[in-house]
């Protein structure tokens, strides 16, 4: 028992965060795990394809009498496609944008280039873009699927519930990219569960090691896995529109803010209220707009005859 802890407890030690390095070009796990979630989720959605789980969210497809079944669902594949590709992008400048302006503004308001720029603002060294928010990344990709949905005349509120139920899933790939990253960890414990981090502060001092709870394996079981099982069990249950998108908001926010108690907030920010992290508030802020998005879109079905 005692040497499966010891291994256990150090395996973040033995993971390589890049698979691979030819001179300055390197490849780590985590970029392949955000390809690996991108591609889990598309396989996903091209399954509901086929299975016709997709109602009446492209009636204009179905209604092309000049096409057989199979060149309509490729043509449904097609428009899934460009609708992650449209909210990659979008997650991926919301996420950095809400990092820069919400957890560390100062610094880059003094280094404006240092948003864009892959090179160390004081040493010069290529280190690659570094900072993301989840929050800020969610609200980029609803702006990108809005777009996308006026642009090819699709109706929003529908093609969110029938997307909702797969992204889970490649949340799971994300914390474990997180993980194999050595990065986002949790706060000291004395728990039997905790794993040493080389990347924390105080593995500089040997000697002042400390456990830390793996958070990023356990958002990953509740963001990723628990909200998978859950959403992917319901998703052809009848409802009204919008519903599925604003129960995930209201579901993710929970499990966002219970696994934020083990994670550790960031340096710069640390704690607010005395015991809250900012991705709690922003996970309560989000909690409460889920409700009422909710209850919004379940008074307005009343008055509409298909919801």
């Amino acid at each position: 028992m005692n040497n499966f802890l010891q291994f256990y407890q150090h395996i973040p030690e033995r993971i390589n965060p890049e698979i691979f390095r030819i001179g300055f070009f390197s490849i780590g796990w985590y970029a392949v795990m955000y390809f690996v979630a991108f591609f889990v989720v598309l396989g996903l959605l091209k399954k509901r394809l086929r299975k016709g789980e997709d109602g009446n969210i492209f009636s204009k497809i179905d209604c092309e009498k000049n096409k057989n079944a199979r060149d309509k669902l490729q043509e449904k594949k097609d428009l899934i496609l460009n609708l992650l590709y449209f909210c990659f992008f979008g997650a991926i400048i919301g996420g950095r944008l809400g990092y820069v302006f919400f957890y560390d503004f100062s610094f880059y308001f003094a280094h404006p280039l240092a948003v864009i720029s892959p090179f160390d603002s004081f040493t010069g060294e290529l280190v690659g873009i570094y900072g993301m928010s989840y929050h800020g990344g969610l609200i980029g990709a609803l702006i990108a699927a809005l777009i996308f949905t006026r642009k090819y005349k699709l109706n929003f509120w529908a093609l969110a519930d029938f997307v909702v139920p797969a992204i889970p899933a490649g949340y799971f790939f994300g914390r474990i990219g997180n993980f194999l990253n050595g990065e986002l960890y949790g706060r000291a414990t004395s728990a039997i569960t905790g794993m040493y981090f080389p990347s924390s502060a105080e593995m500089q001092d040997l000697a002042s090691q400390q456990l830390r709870h793996p958070s990023q394996l356990y958002e990953a079981s509740l963001e990723g896995l628990l909200l998978f099982f859950i959403f992917w069990k319901v998703r052809n249950e009848k409802r009204f529109q919008g519903k599925l998108l604003a129960l995930y908001l209201i579901s993710y926010a929970v499990m966002r803010f219970l696994g934020e108690f083990f994670r550790e907030p960031d340096a710069q920010i640390g704690f607010i209220f005395g015991s809250f992290t900012l991705g709690q508030l922003f996970s309560a802020g989000m909690f409460f707009f889920g409700l009422i998005m909710l209850f919004t879109k379940k008074q307005s079905c009343g008055t509409i005859r298909q919801c």
